[in-house]
């Protein structure tokens, strides 16, 4: 029966069934009353209406819809946020640029600035991790990633050049059009347009950015720390108090 429809008919049905959505959810979804059944049994053509519903809220590309295309999804949101700069040395090698927290505060307005990043100190780090990708360090301010990650510490980012390749709840350096967060990031279901920002420390609350708003995006793959602090006498003590503990209960089992 199947193979008599029309592909469209079938590749309607195949998004309503990824989507987990009933017949009559997929109607009131995509606001087109009652006809979603007609469509999959192919007694109503798809209109201009439903192929625009499916490629903002799905991206669906309508050529593959109508079996002109195997690119199933299409990005109608913009997402570039690859590095407009890059960073050489003398020989012509990606050096990796460091934004401290000031230069951070003019970083968005500067981001296709030569000049402006001939101010930044850049450096190289010879090991096999740092090959083959552009890199960007950005010192951490404010404590929204507490624990993991530390006021003035400092994060090397890689670069993501769309966001479509960014992953689900990894820390991310986002570069807005008015600042530059750490965030851990989260794609929005059904809204390709946005994505939650999350910070680690609970005091915050998760916010939602337009894609569009994102002008770069840097994976954090390692951080420098400074300043390691060394333990204090009352946690020495502690841990002492804990390891006597533990050893008068070895004890304890033994002569029972």
């Amino acid at each position: 029966m199947d193979s008599k429809l029309s592909i469209e008919a079938r590749r309607f049905k195949k998004i309503r069934e990824e989507q987990y959505h009933t017949q009559q959810s997929f109607a009131d979804l995509l606001g087109i009353g009652a006809t979603t059944a007609d469509i999959e049994r192919g007694k109503t053509k798809i209109s201009g209406k439903i192929v625009m519903e499916l490629l903002k809220q799905f991206s669906i590309n309508p050529l593959w819809l109508f079996g002109e295309s195997y690119t199933k999804v299409v990005n109608i949101n913009g997402g570039d946020v690859s590095p407009k700069v890059i960073t050489l040395d003398v020989n012509q090698n990606d050096t990796i640029a460091l934004v401290n927290q000031k230069a951070a505060a003019g970083y968005p307005h500067n981001i296709q600035d030569v000049e402006w990043y001939e101010t930044l100190p850049a450096f190289n780090i010879p090991l096999p991790q740092y090959r083959n990708a552009t890199y960007r360090g950005f010192q951490v301010e404010g404590d929204s990633m507490l624990p993991n990650i530390r006021p003035n510490e400092w994060l090397l980012g890689k670069a993501v050049p769309n966001v479509s390749e960014a992953s689900d709840s990894k820390i991310y350096i986002v570069v807005l059009n008015d600042s530059v967060l750490v965030k851990k990031l989260q794609k929005v279901p059904n809204s390709p347009e946005k994505v939650r920002l999350i910070s680690l420390n609970q005091e915050y609350i998760p916010i939602e950015v337009e894609v569009k708003n994102i002008q770069e995006l840097w994976l954090v793959n390692s951080k420098l720390t400074f300043g390691i602090d060394e333990p204090n006498e009352s946690s020495l003590l502690r841990e002492l108090q804990q390891s006597m503990e533990e050893l008068k209960g070895q004890i304890n089992n033994l002569n029972t």
